[in-house]
């Protein structure tokens, strides 16, 4: 089987030979911004949006990493197109990470100096996805965490970057309270705002409640979830949530790029309306699988099976 290879700065390094020294900023302040990207039918899925939001990123953390979105873009093709024949046929995730590059006075213990560094790599989603495979029919469980979004006057949540301890804190506090079970935070007045790397809905007497976008991450696939239930005529609203009205929700669900959208059929040890998927989210789930041409929970389990004896 070929070997995977990363795009490092404009070259090609195969996969377990991409390093970053440790005195790269991103390892001594998490001074790093990224995308995360799916394809389906081996074709990038919202590229040119996540593009957009590194860019963004990128501006925010006034990084200038040498090259135009365009350009980005290219490179970003030219390693799939690189790395097909290792990726099996199979759908994968896009990575990009840029970072600032070494600190000054380290320049001389850094091979790659210390400008920014981009790096862009392709793995299939096998393990991703196929971890996930029962939250489509099962669903999650999320709990609230005493661990807090960071507010946006600290630093903007809409920049996607590496800076996220909080988000691994939650983490650990919602294993302690329940193995399996997922963070949910909230800001400093107790309103919902994201999970740890997903954006939260819920659905009741036909309507759609997601947070409002100023202290979460404007996810690309929360967009997409907005976007389909426009389509289908299924009223959505932005506006705080507060734990109580999802105890009263009818159904939830949080979306997130490589799994798309799953079901929340449990909230704070409580089911979540009659505690199975609701049909707000199934006809989501539907008229996003017939949009990129492939049946999104089926594609799941099928990972799951491949998962029992593939190698990354």
């Amino acid at each position: 089987m070929p070997q995977r290879l990363v795009y490092f700065n404009g070259t090609f390094v195969p996969e377990r030979e991409a390093r970053i020294s440790i005195f790269d900023s991103a390892l001594m302040f998490g001074d790093m911004v990224f995308e995360m990207t799916r394809s389906f039918k081996q074709k990038p899925y919202c590229l040119r949006n996540h593009l957009k939001r590194l860019y963004a990123s990128m501006k925010y953390a006034e990084i200038d990493c040498g090259f135009s979105i365009d350009q980005m873009e290219d490179a970003t093709h030219q390693t799939i197109k690189k790395n097909l024949p290792a990726l099996e046929n199979l759908d994968f995730q896009i990575m990009h990470n840029v970072t600032r590059g070494a600190l000054g006075f380290y320049d001389t213990l850094v091979t790659e100096g210390a400008s920014p560094i981009v790096t862009i790599n392709v793995i299939p989603l096998v393990r991703h996805i196929g971890g996930s495979a029962h939250y489509y029919e099962q669903g999650a469980h999320f709990v609230i965490t005493p661990q807090q979004s960071v507010p946006a006057r600290y630093i903007d949540p809409k920049a996607k970057n590496r800076s996220r301890i909080y988000y691994q804190i939650a983490n650990l506090q919602a294993q302690r309270m329940e193995k399996g079970a997922n963070a949910l935070l909230t800001d400093e007045r107790g309103f919902i705002t994201e999970g740890t790397g997903t954006n939260f809905f819920i659905a009741r007497n036909g309507e759609i409640h997601t947070p409002k976008p100023h202290d979460i991450l404007r996810g690309v696939s929360r967009q997409v979830c907005m976007d389909l239930a426009t389509r289908l005529n299924i009223p959505i609203y932005e506006t705080d949530i507060e734990p109580y009205d999802v105890r009263e929700a009818d159904e939830a669900w949080y979306t997130s790029t490589t799994i798309c959208m799953v079901p929340i059929t449990r909230f704070n040890f409580q089911p979540v309306g009659t505690g199975k998927p609701g049909p707000i989210y199934q006809q989501l789930l539907a008229a996003w699988s017939e949009e990129v041409g492939v049946n999104i929970p089926a594609q799941a389990r099928d990972y799951a099976e491949r998962a029992k004896t593939w190698t990354p």
